[in-house]
């Protein structure tokens, strides 16, 4: 997504954005089609200072069936999101939190880029994971050890199958192969989560192998009453406690959109928070992305256990969307991420830097990183400008890392040059966790799947004139909506998230409470961490 350290002012929030771009639905749903229209948006972006501003009114051809809330997350690998305070030690945690970091946006490695559906105004996605905890192993310098949803380590890590999930999962992917000789490939290793009757697995953009044939991804959202998953591995016990990590969003702004959301991990005494927003620019032949004036990154603060006072800003990169012109489309990153801890007391802290490489115009595009952990002195500035690895004094710095943010990554401390270097995360191995979610029928009318279900439903079943007319019907209530409010002068108020955003550190309100704790008491099979008897 987006970056660093900037000091714009946010612009003021409103209902409707003044510019309004649509492209006509051809009603042909093939590929040469809809490279032609995303020709035509692309042509008509040229010169746009911030298209994230713009109203794009799309053919719902050129849609992904899944909402824009629900895409949008950072728990791509909750698992290692629910490890940062496993350690005793402040350095391992800063060691757990770039592993969060680099696995967050796992949907960009294993998956393809999409559009989702454009969030309304009000709109709220809830959900949550219950993970197996990582081990570790007895070398400490190795990574800890995932139990669901891993594979092998594969040479080629952007295009290898998803390995690990449950059956009516892997039903949904579109490949050249059938889907018996698809399932004997599947290493029954994890099983998905699914509770009959109260939540179901997504399958998301995530989860889906590109096809160049397919006019779309099959991202089957439907509801399934019970799902035949895959034996646990057996190396883990099945009665192990898993650990719950419950998210709550909700778009606060239509203009510009910005949407707010909460994460929570009582048993791991973790939280995250933050405001996303993006502000794109079409670029030569990419489109690049960057954070909003709302966006100043994620927030993770720890309440208990080892780390209890401790928290960490992990800043956004920059990213560009790459091969709009060929149709095969591919995310690269640039600028660096920042993670900034501060914890109680006084005295140094640690701090991150992770630098993306700038890519050749010619060859293949490598995906390399390289960073360094350092200390700075939280009392003074100096380390506010230590924005790329070369700024940081020798003394200061702790350990070097590099790699490739699709692949593996190395790491070694820095007092010891002629040690060998160790494995920090090998992504190649890590599939993303499909989030669990209540069914239609016990969602509100405004949560996220079932106010777009008559738009998702005609996708998926390829009408896309009727799904186009669904999607407008929704747009048009915005519409209506903000037009009443602005005859009555009175102004949206969110109802998860309180009105003042500009910290980029959301707070809750007693409804927005009331929905995180209501979704860490869905019902499961499985016994979680820290439940009462």
């Amino acid at each position: 997504m987006a970056s660093s350290e900037h000091d714009a002012t946010p612009e003021p929030l409103d209902d409707e954005p003044a510019q309004a771009v649509s492209v006509p639905d051809t009603g042909d749903a093939g590929e040469s089609s809809k490279l032609k229209m995303i020709i035509q948006l692309v042509k008509k972006c040229l010169g746009v200072k911030d298209i994230a501003t713009m109203r794009l009114s799309l053919p719902a051809s050129l849609l992904e069936p899944i909402p824009n809330l629900e895409y949008w997350h950072y728990l791509d690998r909750p698992d290692l999101f629910a490890a940062i305070n496993d350690s005793e030690d402040p350095f391992e945690r800063m060691l757990a939190v770039l592993r969060f970091t680099f696995s967050k946006d796992l949907k960009f490695i294993r998956g393809k880029v999409c559009k989702p559906y454009n969030s309304v105004l009000g709109e709220h996605f809830r959900s949550h994971w219950d993970v197996i905890p990582v081990t570790y192993p007895s070398d400490p310098s190795q990574p800890p050890i995932p139990h669901l949803y891993v594979a092998p380590a594969t040479a080629e890590s952007s295009t290898s199958m998803p390995i690990s999930m449950s059956r009516s999962e892997s039903a949904s992917i579109r490949s050249g192969m059938s889907s018996k000789s698809a399932l004997s490939m599947l290493s029954v290793t994890s099983r998905a989560h699914s509770t009959p009757g109260q939540s179901t697995p997504a399958t998301s953009p995530e989860l889906v192998e590109s096809n160049p044939e397919a006019e779309m991804s099959n991202l089957s959202l439907a509801e399934v009453e019970s799902a035949e998953v895959l034996e646990l591995d057996d190396t883990v016990e099945a009665a192990r406690p898993r650990v719950r990590i419950a998210f709550l969003t909700e778009q606060v702004s239509h203009h510009p959109p910005v949407s707010a959301f909460v994460v929570r991990c009582p048993s791991r005494s973790l939280e995250l928070a933050g405001v996303d927003q993006i502000s794109a620019k079409v670029s030569g032949t990419a489109v690049r992305v960057m954070p909003g004036s709302y966006n100043k990154g994620l927030f993770v603060r720890i309440t208990g256990g080892p780390g209890e006072g401790e928290a960490y800003h992990i800043t956004h990169p920059a990213a560009s969307v790459n091969g709009i012109l060929r149709g095969s489309f591919y995310v690269s990153m640039g600028e660096a991420t920042i993670i900034t801890c501060s914890g109680p007391g006084d005295g140094e802290q640690l701090r991150a830097i992770i630098e993306y490489k700038e890519e050749s115009w010619l060859g293949r595009a490598q995906f390399l990183v390289e960073g360094v952990i350092h200390t700075y002195d939280p009392s003074g500035t100096l380390h506010n400008e230590w924005t790329r690895v070369k700024h940081v004094p020798r003394h200061r710095v702790r350990a070097v890392f590099d790699g490739s943010w699709r692949g593996s990554i190395r790491w070694r401390r820095a007092d010891r040059p002629d040690a060998d270097y160790a494995t920090l995360l090998d992504l190649s191995t890590l599939h993303v966790i499909p989030k669990s979610v209540r069914p239609l029928e016990r969602q509100l009318p405004d949560e996220s799947r079932r106010l777009w279900d008559s738009v998702t439903s005609r996708l998926l079943k390829k009408e896309y004139s009727e799904a186009t007319k669904h999607k407008q019907a929704i747009e048009q209530k915005q519409r209506d909506d903000a037009a009443e409010r602005k005859r009555k002068g009175t102004a949206f108020v969110p109802k998860y998230f309180e009105s003042d955003i500009s910290s980029g550190i959301p707070t809750l309100t007693a409804a927005g409470q009331q929905a995180l704790e209501e979704e860490l008491k869905e019902e499961t099979e499985y016994p979680l961490e820290g439940a009462s008897e």
